[in-house]
């Protein structure tokens, strides 16, 4: 309901023939390009901001192009890449990025992939990648006191510069040894384009990090590699066999591309890079140690398409659990209750709501109460007629319900800021009349913000923390906000790291049980003149967890971030919030 972006989604297909062996196979050349396309198109939810492509020919002479990479803006990007340049990029190794903006920078700019250019082949550098870095700050400091000086601040280019200088370090050593072997000229960089270990690049790059990422990546030389971060919090999926080697975000998008099954796939492992080499030889290096594993749950939840076999049978899970908390809601009246869900992403959930129920019940009531209507068009440039515009992005289905008599039991897959709750949604279901609404989330409250890849970066914009807010100042707690901040502050720049238990911002929820914010949310997302009354019902962590057994990563919900910097950054939002609210009032 409420759209959240993801940073983002990542293809790399590495053809393991001559170019000509697919034209006579599959007749076309572009064997590899038309598979990208696909694979990019089946990651179409994971970023609409705009997406690139790079490829590497290995057969190029020297005096030609050799390394590839064409972007474009908007959510019909993908369409225009591929229709401009896939003669003039052929390639064996090709790579593709589908993006969204999590940090406020658009723009061409900013579309991945990243290029770096040298004259000497195994020095080009392309890399795009899912990620979010925590601690840019210190990583750009690392660079600038090298003497170096990115000309740009931020974390894909400030990678980029630094694992160029690793690469660089990396083809000088090789120039080194192959001098002592007495090769010169061409022999020379021969050698270098023959014997680059991207594990050593990777391991004296990565090793600054602190964040969720999948990096890929292509050198001029022919060098094709993809790493997941220690705690294997952003996914990645790959596939091999004697003709391709391909790896993606999603898993489903590997079994459509190439109609295999889906234990034909592996996953990418916390900490560990998939290398292929210039010859097309395929490793697995463990290039960082992994940690404990923290991946996403979100990814679960709504991200991921739900057409993978295992994330369809979570989500499900997620909404069956909800049965008794939902049965209590509605005073145990399923025969004058229908049950719906908000389009599209919770349908999935609302199988596995009405699974439970029917268990229990047998038959009961079920309709398409909401339907997706329109996209607000931004030509509209006065205010009140956006908003009004905004507000009637949902239609509702009149008749659909007994009004006075049913209860409306409806499922949406989160609510992070309730903005389209009270704009939009509440305001149209109270024209059914329903006796009671009982507004059911299949994740749990999302109380903290996301550092790894999804756009909810600010505490205040989150509807469970300034319903926290309300409340502490209603009941004169003001003291605990001034103490968080004092503690916040303290442990900005500790030493130690800091870890899980140091997320001081945890304190603000701990006088409150659920229900307590559950009644001060509906309050807040109330709008005025509204007849019905609201229960809201949230999914609990140990719900969570027990859908999503191999996805433990709960930060959003619990604020136990997995890394230092994704702690340093939440206690930060905290004293920017308090900061924010004083400069206000001066």
């Amino acid at each position: 309901m409420e759209i959240l972006k993801h940073e983002c989604g990542v293809a790399m297909i590495r053809l393991l023939k001559p170019l000509d062996y697919y034209e006579r196979k599959y007749g076309t050349w572009a064997y590899g390009f038309n598979k990208l396309y696909l694979m990019m198109e089946k990651q179409h939810n994971r970023g609409q901001e705009g997406a690139g492509i790079a490829s590497v020919n290995l057969e190029a002479p020297a005096g030609e192009e050799y390394m590839f990479r064409e972007k474009a803006e908007g959510k019909d990007a993908i369409t225009e890449i591929f229709s401009r340049v896939i003669e003039q990029m052929k390639g064996e190794l090709l790579m593709g990025h589908l993006r969204y903006s999590t940090t406020g920078k658009s723009g061409l700019t900013f579309v991945h992939p990243f290029l770096r250019r040298n004259n000497w082949r195994a020095k080009n550098l392309c890399l795009c990648g899912n990620f979010n870095m925590t601690n840019i700050e210190e990583v750009f400091r690392f660079l600038t006191e090298q003497g170096q000086s990115p000309r740009i601040y931020g974390d894909s280019y400030i990678t980029l510069e630094l694992m160029g200088h690793r690469l660089d370090r990396e083809v000088e050593r090789l120039y080194s040894i192959a001098r002592e072997k007495g090769l010169q000229g061409k022999e020379i960089t021969d050698f270098i384009d023959n014997n680059v270990e991207v594990s050593n690049v990777l391991k004296k790059t990565m090793k600054h990090y602190d964040g969720g990422y999948v990096m890929c990546g292509l050198t001029g030389s022919g060098e094709m590699f993809s790493i997941r971060d220690p705690w294997g919090i952003r996914p990645a999926f790959y596939y091999h066999d004697d003709e391709i080697i391909a790896l993606a975000s999603e898993r489903p998008v590997l079994q459509t591309t190439f109609d295999i099954q889906a234990e034909n796939i592996q996953e990418l492992q916390p900490g560990q890079a998939l290398i292929v080499h210039r010859n097309g030889s395929m490793k697995l290096e463990q290039i960082m140690p992994a940690q404990q594993l923290a991946a996403c749950s979100f990814e679960r939840i709504y991200f991921s398409r739900g057409s993978d076999k295992d994330i369809y049978q979570e989500r499900k899970r997620l909404g069956e659990q909800l049965t008794p908390a939902i049965l209590k809601a509605i005073d145990g009246d399923v025969a004058n209750t229908v049950f719906s869900y908000i389009p599209n992403t919770a349908e999935v959930a609302y199988y596995g709501m009405t699974d439970g129920f029917r268990k229990l019940h047998g038959e009961l009531r079920t309709e398409k109460v909401v339907w997706k209507d329109i996209k607000m068009r931004t030509f509209i440039a006065d205010n009140s007629e956006r908003n009004d515009l905004a507000a009637h992005v949902y239609d509702v289905s009149y008749g659909s319900l007994k009004a006075y008599q049913d209860n409306l039991v409806i499922i949406d897959d989160s609510i992070v800021r309730g903005t389209t709750l009270r704009e939009s949604i509440f305001k149209i279901l109270d024209r059914l009349h329903p006796r009671k609404i009982v507004m059911v989330s299949s994740s749990p409250q999302i109380r903290y913000p996301d550092y790894y890849g999804i756009d909810m970066s600010r505490l205040e914009e989150l509807c469970a923390f300034r319903a926290a807010i309300a409340l502490i100042r209603e009941r004169g707690m003001q003291n605990l906000i001034a103490e968080t901040y004092k503690a916040c502050k303290e442990a900005l720049y500790s030493s130690p790291a800091p870890t899980s238990s140091d997320n001081y911002v945890r304190r603000i929820y701990e006088p409150f049980t659920v229900e307590e914010i559950n009644r001060k949310i509906v309050e807040m997302l109330r709008p005025e003149g509204m007849q019905a009354p609201i229960e809201l019902v949230f999914q609990n962590i140990e719900g969570l967890h027990h859908a999503c057994p191999n996805h433990p990563g709960d930060w959003y919900f619990t604020g136990h971030y997995p890394t230092p910097g994704g702690v340093r950054l939440c206690n930060k939002a905290f004293i920017n919030y308090v900061e924010q609210i004083l400069k206000l009032q001066l």
